[in-house]
């Protein structure tokens, strides 16, 4: 059985405790997780930002604020594995060992933030790199990577693919600009580069467009290959949604 790790972000899948997203997610993810064995790393999201916030104002240092962060990732990671019920394993992993530890289970494997300082789209590059993914997803609140900030600049343009270089190439010149608000960070790009992984960046404001990726259909989102061809699809599309 084919690996998937997937990187969801916390803007995408809890903005705030009271506008999530998990109730749209919980079909999809386990009809992905009866395909393939899958692996969910967890962002903070909204209550994440708002609790470094909090800490920020009391001057507290940005260490503990990265551990306040974490620990959110989990309590966010935890929510999900409730919702999930039995087709997730019990235990928010602590750290990628474990995770492929409970990934023995055959079921979908939780988990949030790991060490202070790393993003958990770093965290999740890691996982992709040890249990030899098919294809390391990054789930976010953008349609793909895109030459410049869309949001600022009309002309900046959507790739359809890209190689691991030009991901790293991209990423470091929207870190070297003022509040840049990158979609991928630097160590998980550089991970990607050297484990030549296939990776993913899409759309993840609608749950089946995951699917669709998945299964080999149209999809919005940036497909980064070293190597090779596409890996989709990984499993055939469901008979009905």
């Amino acid at each position: 059985m084919k690996t998937v790790v997937l990187s969801l972000g916390g803007s995408v899948l809890l903005p705030s405790i009271d506008s999530n997203a998990i109730s749209p997610y919980i079909p999809v993810l386990r009809r992905i997780g009866e395909n393939v064995s899958l692996y969910v790393v967890v962002g903070g999201g909204g209550e994440a930002r708002r609790y470094i916030s909090a800490a920020r104002s009391l001057g507290v240092d940005e260490a503990a604020c990265d551990e306040i962060g974490i620990h959110i990732t989990r309590l966010n990671a935890m929510l999900l594995v409730s919702a999930l019920g039995d087709a997730a394993y019990p235990v928010v992993a602590a750290d990628q060992t474990r995770a492929m530890e409970y990934g023995l289970s055959k079921k979908i494997v939780v988990m949030g933030g790991v060490t202070p300082g790393q993003t958990t789209d770093a965290v999740a590059a890691v996982l992709a790199e040890r249990t030899d993914a098919a294809i390391l997803v990054n789930a976010t609140s953008v349609d793909g990577i895109y030459s410049a900030d869309p949001k600022t600049n009309p002309d900046a343009t959507r790739f359809d693919t890209m190689t691991p270089d030009e991901l790293v190439q991209i990423v470091e010149k929207d870190s070297l600009s003022a509040g840049a608000n990158m979609v991928i960070d630097m160590v998980a790009a550089k991970i990607v580069r050297r484990s030549s992984i296939p990776m993913v960046v899409l759309d993840g404001r609608d749950p089946e467009n995951l699917e669709d990726a998945l299964t080999g259909g149209s999809f919005r989102g940036t497909l980064i290959l070293g190597h090779g061809e596409s890996p989709f699809p990984l499993y055939p599309p469901p008979q009905k949604r």
